[in-house]
């Protein structure tokens, strides 16, 4: 059996009352052992309750020894905007510090994962990429993987986001972060790329996954018949735990 907790708290990053979903095994409530960590984010336009009613997560898990922490992060692209809060700082830092003092999880590299779907595949992957040393594995569905090509898609979001500073080369540029790893954290942080070929993103996880592996990044790619579409996604987030290997 397991346990699912509604969490809610005040964001010193953000400045906002603020909320997040937490999947735990109901056996390790009252253990002492700290537990391997998944977070796991939403794409635009949803928030922390989307994976929950859209796919089956909860019983996906429910033979693992895994938490699982999906926090909300709005339509921000796990980015710190330019005209507004600091969300990728709220995601990257803030909730793995309150989600450790809330519930018993593990703190080490070797248990820490994060995935996400369409912008939370662009935000777990930008995560892992800039703390390399913070996670064992990261994952992306149907990610958008190349933020600049999205400028023209969110003209008003990315306004907000990124005002007129450039996105290429830039901390915001997955190219840009996965050719700045060293070689021992390419060995150490493995990637999962999956994308559907009827996806409007397929041809940019296409391109990143090829550059990414002449980078010598330790990644693999799934591709197959599939769109942006969470029928894709509930079958894919199971791949993604065994690929964890969790």
């Amino acid at each position: 059996m397991i346990a699912l907790l509604d969490c809610q708290f005040h964001s010193y990053t953000l400045d906002l009352d603020v909320s997040m979903k937490a999947i735990l095994p109901e056996h390790r409530l009252n253990s002492h052992k700290e537990l391997p960590v998944l977070y796991l984010l939403h794409g635009l336009s949803d928030n922390e309750s989307k994976w929950m009613r859209y796919t089956s997560i909860e019983r996906y898990v429910e033979d693992r020894e895994l938490a699982v922490i999906m926090p909300s992060a709005d339509r921000s692209f796990y980015t710190n905007m330019e005209h507004g809060p600091s969300y990728f700082t709220y995601i990257a830092e803030e909730v793995p510090e309150m989600a450790g003092e809330f519930f018993r999880l593990s703190r080490s590299r070797e248990h820490t994962y994060i995935a996400g779907l369409s912008m939370g595949g662009y935000g777990a992957v930008k995560t892992a990429l800039t703390f390399p040393w913070q996670f064992a594995a990261a994952a992306s569905l149907s990610g958008s993987v190349d933020i600049e090509d999205r400028r023209s898609s969110f003209p008003s979001d990315f306004n907000h986001i990124f005002g007129n500073r450039p996105i290429k080369g830039s901390g915001d540029d997955l190219y840009h972060l996965a050719g700045q790893l060293s070689e021992g954290e390419k060995a150490n942080l493995r990637l999962y790329l999956a994308c559907g070929t009827e996806d409007h993103n397929y041809q940019a996880n296409t391109h990143f996954y090829s550059y990414a592996s002449q980078a010598g990044l330790n990644i693999t790619f799934e591709s197959g018949e599939g769109g942006h579409a969470w029928g894709y996604w509930d079958q894919q987030i199971q791949r993604v735990l065994e690929f964890f290997g969790i």
